[in-house]
């Protein structure tokens, strides 16, 4: 939710019923009693980048709902079944998608990096971040 920071509080904005109707629509985020759980560090990662990236300016959260909502409609214009299984890799569509349209980075610097990860993952014995390598 849209916040304002005075005098040391933190003060929320009123809801903005078209963004609630947007973001209603979205299937449901994977979840417990302590909040949204990933089932891989990846979606987590892929999660906070786009947190962070829409607080620091680079796009809006409602620019954010749509591209998502964008990503998700067409996977099931595709047949692909509801049932969350692959929300996180539409998440990351979705955010490579924004990133490329917002000039943080091209499509071939994105390609190049996808790639190296998709090596290191062959090279690593376990999915362990510990064994993770790095990349340059």
């Amino acid at each position: 939710m849209p916040s304002t920071w005075i005098c040391m509080m933190t003060t929320l904005s009123p809801p903005d019923p078209a963004q609630a109707d947007r973001l209603a629509a979205l299937p449901p985020l994977p979840r417990d009693t302590g909040g949204p759980v990933f089932a891989e560090p990846w979606e987590a990662q892929a999660f906070a980048l786009a947190v962070k990236l829409s607080e620091q300016g680079y796009f809006t959260w409602k620019e954010w709902a749509s591209t998502l909502a964008d990503e998700l409609k067409a996977a099931a214009d595709c047949g692909e079944p509801d049932d969350g299984s692959h929300y996180y890799h539409h998440w990351l569509a979705a955010l490579e998608r924004l990133v490329t349209a917002k000039g943080l980075i091209d499509r071939a610097a994105l390609a190049t990096r996808k790639e190296a990860w998709a090596e290191a993952y062959k090279h690593t014995p376990t999915a362990s971040p510990s064994n993770w390598r790095k990349i340059p």
